[in-house]
């Protein structure tokens, strides 16, 4: 029997990233398996604002909350009530299903599912640290948010630990699925590049978290010390800017090519130039573009941090410390093996494909839905002093907003009774995605 599922999260399609890519397919299997599976978002004005629908056949509510910074909306808890309550009891919805630290929505959606009776998990993308502020508040935010929630699930090991020392959480409610990728859409280049120019391929979010600096301080030094070497650069984001200035100050216009914004459809299209796949990142709790890269036939050197070490086997990838001189040293010896044949870009394809497919992600997170439908659920004296539990200043001020929305609840089921609203009643089985499938590949033929 399938579930009634509503994944929620700031970050989601149009945007593209990993957590907006690992929401989607994670959907859209779900969907092919029976289960009933919604998005909630916010909206991307002026034209996706209100219901929209992904294939396969996947629901998605952009609901008008603006932005402040990376496409993550202000915490407004009680704002989000009416909307969620509405969504959640016309869709029928059994578990909700958060993504992501940085999501307001999908700590809200936390805080909000109890009062209906929704089961909840969480799944946590990145990894943070401990002695900053922005860290310290982040941190804070995210314990009071899984205080209650009935599981969580991390894609790496390191992660695992990241996300039960930041929040506090009982280990034993902590799952490690990895992310996953479709193979076939990173097939290697037939041929490799042709000449004895070495293209070192960087695909990342052009940001400080990303390394970008180690980038910028590397890059003309691997291009002094090797002259049959050029970067391919694709992505955006605030250190674009400073790129560009090496770039110039150090003449390299000829030698580094910067694409911009690169589409996730496009990403193969840029991984098949190059021969090595250069992470500099400073914090990384998977790695989706490492597979990826090396799933397309490339070399990948990477910085030794996070859950990075957990992705590939050691001969399938360089490893350096995230500090300059190590990673020209890793570099130069990618460099030698790449340039003496030998890597093999469509072995290394052959063993990955196989690593990590959604079908097996899919099955591991619906054990996960299982485990939590099974357990008894927290009732509100739990809820409470679980929350304030959190700190003796901010357990309180939470508890307080625990009681604040609990009061709001019962005035929205006193204003728009549920009896009162429409409820949705189509069920996508997979009998009938399988009719649908059917019926718009006839009517393509025709």
């Amino acid at each position: 029997m399938g579930f009634n599922i509503a994944m929620i999260c700031d970050f989601f399609h149009p945007n593209v990233g990993g957590v907006e890519s690992h929401i989607y397919m994670l959907s859209a299997n779900l969907l092919k398996r029976g289960h009933k599976v919604i998005v909630i978002t916010h909206s991307h004005p002026p034209d996706r604002v209100g219901i929209r629908w992904l294939l396969p056949s996947l629901k998605v509510y952009y609901l008008p909350y603006p932005t402040i910074a990376s496409s993550a909306t202000l915490p407004n808890y009680f704002a989000f009530l009416p909307y969620l309550r509405t969504i959640i009891l016309r869709e029928g919805i059994q578990l909700i299903h958060g993504h992501a630290g940085l999501s307001s929505l999908a700590h809200e959606g936390i805080l909000h599912a109890h009062l209906m009776g929704v089961r909840t998990v969480f799944t946590d993308h990145s990894l943070f640290g401990f002695d900053d502020a922005a860290s310290i508040l982040t941190n804070k935010l995210l314990e009071a948010a899984l205080r209650n929630v009935d599981a969580a699930i991390c894609v790496s090991h390191t992660g695992r630990e990241n996300t039960v020392l930041r929040a506090r959480i009982l280990p034993d409610i902590v799952h490690v699925i990895p992310n996953a990728l479709v193979a076939e859409q990173f097939r290697p280049a037939p041929s490799p590049p042709s000449g004895d120019t070495i293209t070192v391929v960087v695909v990342s979010r052009l940001a400080y978290r990303k390394g970008i600096d180690l980038l910028i301080a590397t890059a003309p030094r691997i291009c002094s010390l090797f002259p049959n070497v050029r970067f391919l650069i694709g992505g955006d984001g605030p250190k674009m800017i400073d790129l560009l200035q090496m770039r110039e100050k150090d003449l390299l216009q000829d030698r580094i090519e910067i694409l911009g914004p690169v589409r996730h459809s496009d990403v193969r299209d840029v991984l098949v130039q190059g021969s090595i796949f250069l992470n500099t990142s400073l914090t990384e709790s998977f790695g989706i573009a490492i597979l990826e890269a090396a799933c397309a036939g490339l070399y990948p050197v990477s910085t030794r941090v996070g859950g990075v070490p957990e992705i590939l086997p050691e001969h399938m990838i360089s490893f350096a410390n995230p500090d300059e001189d190590d990673i020209v040293r890793a570099m130069s010896e990618a460099i030698q093996l790449v340039s003496a044949g030998k890597h093999d870009p469509h072995k290394a394809h052959e063993r990955i494909k196989d690593f990590y497919g959604w079908r097996e992600i899919s099955q591991r997170t619906e054990l996960v839905y299982e485990s939590v439908m099974k357990s008894p659920p927290y009732d509100f004296w739990t809820r409470m002093h679980r929350t304030l539990d959190v700190g003796p200043v901010a357990g309180i001020i939470f508890a307080i907003i625990l009681v604040v929305d609990c009061l709001f609840f019962m005035f929205l089921e006193w204003w728009l009774p549920e009896d009162q609203l429409d409820k949705v009643q189509m069920h996508w089985t997979p009998e009938r995605f399988q009719e649908v499938a059917d019926e718009r590949k006839s009517a393509e033929n025709l």
